[in-house]
């Protein structure tokens, strides 16, 4: 097909997206003859579970993975559950239409939507693949007389990217079931960023804190300071006697001096000795250094750049990032958000330079344009960088957007106009200033200075950093006017103590500024895998800060002893550099696989194609074990052992299957030792010794209220997972299990209970739970007060009613009681209390955000999502961008709403591909295979799809 393609006037053209809200921008710039339809992202994808696995396929020793790993991994597709009528209505679409538009993204997930879409619709009509980096009207239409062909390798680079990960997710979660705990889930980059975080909690426990001290004088020039040139300056003393004083840097994380160092290290009584040797001296400028300051403008946004820079400057985090960004692409303010690229298009480049000019002035506007080239190592699909759309760029004020796309697209917009902007120049000094101490000694103090006369690009937009006390490019630091020689007079010398501090945790800025540098999985799956870890509990946040759970110590434990190259960060990026080499058709997809799962011997090697055993991550030659033979024998895993970290004083920090908990064993053989819970949490690195002694000190939360009169049994108030609650303790001979068991009286304690001032008295009335009010004179029925998990209540045979306090159970009559049941039972839900806090409007659904306090607790909703609050939130604290961004991760989270259309006729299983021999003998050739649902050659695979389903166990 010609790429100049113009269509046919009359008849109808289908054109298939993939977001409702993009089909209903695009139809409006292409008007009458077009039908635009979304497919809602993937429609098929390997087989979620047992029960999506074809009948014909149930049986086989592959068949749970969905990837025929027997006949050169040939995948099996199923429609998705949730997508079957969105399928039977393009299909529908698709019978009245002359031609068919494939206009899904063009990146690789774009392209395997679009080629599974074919696959499945069949398609009788012309099909053209339509693609377009922004939706403005002018992109629209030369898409759409400029369409192309499907590129098949990006579809098998997508297909190779998800078996991979399937086969790990599927092949490792597994292990950590057993011997961690259930419903864990591994990946192959989640893992690995998993494993960061955690390293990076080790260093900080092994930290231990060094003090230094050093000097800081005020000098005076002896002028009359001004705005210009101020008379007194502060410096920093750098050395004494020609030796360079001790630094933060000079000393190792176990708080020694590095044995490199040749520094002097001054301790507080050497300091403050020395400042006071200072006082009275005559100081004078030693040396003056003076050379210009230039700083470039920064190339414009891709993906983990605004990534970073939306959390530094807007408190956004990843997967809020993307989400709002997605809807500026839809909605045609910014082009396509997920991009390796800081290239911008000859039109870009014209639109920013025009407002150079107009909002800042030709002084501002290099005379030529700037051109950024990409740093991103095998930098994949041909987009632009992130910018405004079109060819002349709406400010934020003129976009009428609010909020926090608002916010985010003035932030694309001013790094988009200032990387057309001109440098920012100036000029920078350090002086040296001497000074000889009473007792004779040298000392040397140092201060630097800045000054900007041009700000340049700075006028438009100055970067964040990661580090909040780090100076930003655009801060000046003006110095008198010196010369060598100057004398000058010390107003103050004082001695200033610091200490070393441990390294910072990540957050998800620098995570994904890391996960890059390393080479480690997609920039366009960041924010997926960061949601991913702290869903799955292997991370909390604390602020900003991304801190491990003490259950992701025992599963990076495992897989470092156990799976060591899985979670090696060589090997991770060297599976992307061959993932990418595949892309470019550069290696085969199938031989490499059958290495990565068979190993370099055996199965793997039936093809000499594939890459070499050191392609497959290790180097060392002759046979090498693949995923398959590292999940085969478990039994050198010991559960307990990789669940347990020691604390210190015989104490252990075991990783239970209902949390973290300390444990000292008994010197006595047999005897149980000391156990307590910790709360999950709680940070890694705050688990010291003595914390550990505290928790023990009560070891299982048992308060002793004293002997049941009536059973002459213990009774004890603990404290449980699920709150604090009485209990009695049955005699040891008493039997706990079969027919006769007996199971212990139990109560949780009211809200207005605690542990430390419940009695003994108050223990039996709550035991004594449920209550005979009294017995219905007119049915008879008796009527108990109850207190359950919604409340306290009455209940009269299958009749139950809401009462308004837990101590209404002791004292309600029955009288009280018969005048409930004689009211008109309630329907539906009690009035809704007043909201606890309004956060505004949320950029996604456009509804009202509030705070709510609910019956687990207090949530965030705006009326369609209801997202409670996690362990480190606040109703007092929390911004409205917190609130936005648990609501955006919890509809990520949340399953697609099933539509209540008619059922369709039963139809014979679900798309797949066609692939396998059954495991049984040769029943078929790999050659005849074929797809339900399309017929392909054997050498090409169907590309899987990524949902957040069916990846339940993978990135």
């Amino acid at each position: 097909m010609s790429p100049t393609h113009e269509t046919a006037s009359g008849g109808r053209r289908l054109v298939i997206v993939e977001s409702p809200a993009k089909a209903k921008t695009i139809k409006g710039y292409l008007g009458p003859g077009y039908v635009v339809e979304a497919s809602v992202g993937h429609i098929r994808d390997l087989p979620n579970g047992a029960a999506e696995v074809p009948a014909e396929f149930k049986g086989q020793s592959w068949a749970r993975l969905g990837v025929n790993v027997d006949s050169d991994f040939q995948p099996i597709y199923v429609i998705n559950a949730d997508k079957k009528a969105q399928v039977k209505k393009l299909k529908d679409l698709l019978k009245d239409s002359d031609e068919l538009f494939l206009a899904t993204d063009e990146d690789r997930e774009g392209e395997a939507i679009a080629w599974h879409l074919q696959e499945v619709l069949k398609p009788k009509v012309p099909v053209r693949r339509m693609v377009f980096h922004e939706i403005t009207k002018d992109a629209i239409q030369a898409a759409v007389r400029n369409p192309r062909e499907l590129n098949q390798r990006l579809v098998d680079a997508q297909e190779t990217r998800r078996i991979l990960d399937r086969l790990y997710g599927y092949e490792v979660s597994p292990v950590l079931w057993k011997k961690v705990m259930p419903r864990l889930s591994a990946g192959r980059v989640q893992s690995v960023a998993t494993r960061l975080v955690v390293e990076r909690e080790r260093e900080r426990i092994a930290f231990r804190s060094a003090e230094y001290w050093d000097l800081t004088g005020t000098f005076a020039t002896g002028r009359t300071g001004d705005a210009t040139d101020p008379g007194v300056f502060a410096a920093r003393l750098t050395g004494v006697d020609g030796r360079r004083i001790a630094q933060g840097r000079d000393f190792s994380s176990t708080g020694r001096l590095k044995e490199s160092a040749t520094v002097l290290h001054l301790d507080e009584a050497a300091a403050r000795t020395l400042a006071a040797a200072l006082q009275d001296s005559d100081f004078s400028v030693r040396s003056v250094e003076s050379k210009p300051y230039r700083r470039s403008p920064y190339a414009p946004f891709r993906t983990t750049t605004l990534q970073q820079e939306a959390a530094r400057k807007l408190g956004f985090g990843a997967k809020s990032t993307m989400q709002v960004a997605q809807k500026l692409y839809e909605n045609g303010f910014i082009t396509y958000m997920r991009t390796d690229s800081t290239t911008l298009s000859e039109t870009a480049i014209t639109a920013a330079r025009a407002q150079v000019t107009q909002l800042y002035g030709a002084a501002y506007l290099p005379d030529k344009p700037r051109v950024y080239t990409g740093k991103v190592k095998n930098a994949q699909e041909a987009h632009e960088a992130i910018r405004p759309s079109g060819d002349r760029f709406r400010t934020p004020a003129e976009t009428g957007l609010t909020g926090d796309q608002y916010r985010l697209y003035e932030l694309i917009w001013m790094r988009t106009v200032a990387s057309q902007m001109k440098d920012a120049v100036g000029q920078s000094v350090t002086v040296k200033v001497a000074g000889r101490s009473a007792d004779g000694r040298d000392a040397e103090f140092s201060a630097s200075g800045k000054i900007i006369t041009f700000h340049g690009f700075m006028k438009a937009y100055v970067e964040g950093a990661d580090d909040p006390n780090a100076e930003l490019d655009d801060r000046e630091r003006r110095l008198p006017a010196l010369s060598e020689g100057d004398a000058l007079r010390a107003e103050e010398i004082a001695a200033d103590g610091h200490a070393t501090k441990p390294p910072a945790r990540y957050t998800e800025a620098s995570l994904v500024k890391e996960l890059e540098e390393r080479e480690i999985g997609r920039p366009s799956t960041y924010a997926s895998i960061i949601g991913t870890i702290l869903d799955r509990g292997y991370v909390f946040k604390k602020g900003t800060a991304l801190v491990p759970s003490f259950l992701s110590f025992a599963v990076v434990g495992l897989l470092e002893k156990h799976f060591g190259r899985l979670v090696d960060y060589d090997f991770t990026a060297k599976m992307e550099d061959d993932l990418d080499r595949i892309a470019r058709g550069e290696a085969q997809s199938v031989p490499w696989l059958r290495r990565f799962y068979f190993g370099s011997g055996q199965e793997a090697d039936r093809q000499p194609q594939g890459p070499s055993a050191a392609d497959a991550g290790n180097g060392d030659g002759d046979h090498l074990g693949g995923l398959k033979e590292l999940v085969t024998d478990l039994g050198a895993i010991d559960a307990r052992e990789v669940s347990s970290f020691p604390v210190g004083n015989g104490i252990v920090l075991r990783v239970g299957r209902y949390g973290p908990y300390v444990e000292r064993p008994s010197d006595i053989e047999g005897e149980p030792g000391q156990r307590a819970d910790v709360p999950d949490d709680l940070p890694p690195d705050e688990l010291t010794v003595e914390l550990a002694e505290e928790f023990l000190a009560k070891p299982s939360g048992d308060f002793e209220l004293g002997t049941d009169p009536a059973t002459g049994r213990q009774i004890v108030a603990k404290d449980g997972r699920y709150g604090p609650y009485v209990t009695e303790i049955l005699p040891e001979d008493t039997p706990k299990t079969g027919k006769n068991a007996v199971k212990p009286r139990t109560a949780s304690l009211f809200k207005s209970m605690s542990l430390d001032t419940v009695t003994l008295e108050d223990a039996l009335k709550l035991m004594s739970l449920p209550r005979v009010v009294g017995v219905d004179p007119e049915s008879g029925a008796e009527i108990t007060a109850q207190n359950g998990r919604y409340g306290p209540y009455l209940k009269k045979g299958t009749d139950s009613r809401s009462i308004g306090s837990e101590e209404q159970l002791f004292t309600i009559t029955l009288d009280e009681a018969l005048a409930i049941y004689a009211q008109p039972k309630q329907r539906g839900r009690a009035a809704a209390k007043p909201p606890l806090k309004e956060l505004g409007t949320d950029p996604v659904s456009g509804q009202p955000v509030v705070v709510k306090d609910g019956r687990f607790g207090p949530y965030v909703t705006d009326g369609e999502t209801n997202a409670t609050l996690r362990q480190d939130d606040s109703v007092e604290a929390i911004t409205p961008e917190r609130g936005y961004e648990l609501l955006a991760e919890k509809r990520a989270k949340s399953p697609a709403k099933k539509t209540a259309a008619k059922k369709a006729p039963a139809k014979k299983a679900p798309a797949k591909k066609a692939t396998a021999k059954k495991a049984t003998a040769a029943a078929k050739k790999t050659t005849a295979a074929k797809t339900t649902t399309a017929q392909k050659a054997p050498s090409k695979k169907a590309p899987a799809k990524k949902t957040a389903a069916a990846a339940k166990a993978a990135d």
